[in-house]
This record gives C-alpha cells, structure tokens and sequence, in this order.
C-alpha cells in the first residue's frame, strides 16, 4: 500500500455515500475497509491491515475491568464498520457515524498516511483555526527536534 496522503473536498451524496478520491483508491490495494469514530469530531477510514494493527494495539493496551479502558474501546471499537469501496469509488457512512462528525453535504477527506480522515468541511475549517495556536506550538517543538537530531547524526 502507498501512504495515503492528500486533502481533497468531496460532497456527501443523497444516499450518505462519499466518493473517495482516485489518487487515494490507487494507493489503497483493498476493497474493504473499516470505518470509525475518530478523534476531534472525525472520522477514520483505515485498510483492514492498518485496522488489524490498532485493533490489537487497543486490546493489548485496554482492560475490560477500567472504565478509561471501556470508554476507549467503545468510542472506536463499537462503532467501526466494514465498509466496501463500490464500482464507482464510493463508501457507504452510516447515519449514526455522520450524525457524530457532524456529516453535511461538503467534506474533506484528510489522508494521514496510514489511515484517513473524513470531516464535515465546516467543522474542518474551524478545527484548523481553533488549534492553530498548537500548530505553531507544535512545529516550533518538532523543528528542535529535527535540528536535535541532524546536530547529533541521527
């Protein structure tokens, strides 16, 4: 599988089907993927390998008898459906996960590499602005550690 990357603006269809963009069908060699609750009022699409993976990462790392753990397991394990990729590129998203992103007509699909993510387009918009204080945070933190690493060889 290639990385699945690339923002692309795509329209939720009457049926609730999204068309997912043929540059990240070509990196996907799956017909079948699974669909969940993602963070931050998201979805997330992953390959069945890559969904394998978190599964079991999530089950190794969760116990049944912790309320914290439980919660986990049911905000993204629960709801996680098998979804295939119809002839026309589409996927189907249940009521119940558009309903919790907050699915209208016009979204963004957000490839993150190994997995990807589906938002509503204004919800989107207002996440990038609401965090970008972070963002900046973040880059500042993540390009000491680039130049950290360069200094030092690695």
């Amino acid at each position: 599988m290639e990385s699945l990357t690339g923002e692309f603006r795509i329209t939720l269809d009457d049926k609730g089907r999204l068309s997912l963009p043929v540059r990240l069908r070509n990196a996907l060699s799956y017909t079948t993927l699974f669909l969940t609750r993602g963070m931050d009022d998201c979805l997330w699409l992953y390959p069945p390998n890559e969904w394998k993976e978190m599964l079991k990462t999530i089950m190794d790392t969760t116990n049944p008898f912790s309320a914290k753990s439980r919660n986990i397991r049911r905000r993204l394990i629960g709801p996680s459906q098998e979804v295939e990729i119809d002839k026309a590129g589409r996927i189907p998203v249940a009521q119940t996960l558009r309903e919790f992103a907050g699915l209208n007509k016009e979204c963004v699909v957000l490839g993150q590499s190994d997995y990807i993510e589906i938002w509503d387009e204004e919800r989107y918009r207002a996440y990038l602005e609401a965090h970008e204080d972070e963002f900046i945070s973040g880059s500042e933190e993540l390009g000491d550690l680039l130049k950290g690493n360069r200094i030092s060889g690695k």
